[in-house]
């Protein structure tokens, strides 16, 4: 999760994480994230040791400083946490997975509704992905649509 802009960036799923396919996670981080890498100068992790040397050397190859949380913290890294309980209340508690590839599909669907349509207090209840040009028309009428496997529902304004 990006602290300044919370959007979130859901990168994989296994049953089995070991620090090769952590490393890889961070790969492909970097390379979702693309030029905006650049703005990203920190990343906070716990000390779990499945990270290990091959996670922070790929980070710290693109100048992201790797910084640990203190050991029996959860608090260091409270909206880390406080994400993954919002995703468990709101998905996962009521869901029962069938698979990798399930959990995969429903995790990117929660991602999508997380970054660009659920409201964030920190963010003067906008989501965020908001696109402050785009002008909304309060006028026109108001559809709802299921999201992350009929979970939840969205209320948008009709085009």
């Amino acid at each position: 999760m990006a602290i300044e802009t919370r959007r979130v960036h859901i990168l994989g799923v296994t049953a089995h994480p070991s620090g090769a396919w952590r490393a890889q996670q961070a790969r492909n981080l970097l390379m979702e994230l693309g030029e905006r890498a650049d703005r990203f100068t920190f990343l906070i992790r716990d000390r779990d040791g499945k990270f290990g040397r091959e996670f922070d050397e790929v980070l710290a190859g693109a100048n992201v400083h790797v910084l640990k949380t203190p050991p029996r913290s959860p608090r260091a890294n409270a909206f880390a946490e406080r994400f993954v309980g919002t995703l468990r209340r709101e998905c996962l508690n009521h869901l029962l997975a069938y698979g990798e590839r399930h959990l995969r599909q429903t995790l990117t669907e929660y991602e999508h509704h997380y970054n660009q349509h659920r409201p964030h207090q920190a963010l003067s209840l906008r989501q965020p992905m908001h696109d402050p040009t785009e002008v909304v028309d309060l006028t026109a009428r108001i559809e709802r649509q299921s999201a992350v496997c009929g979970l939840i529902r969205e209320y948008r304004r009709a085009a």
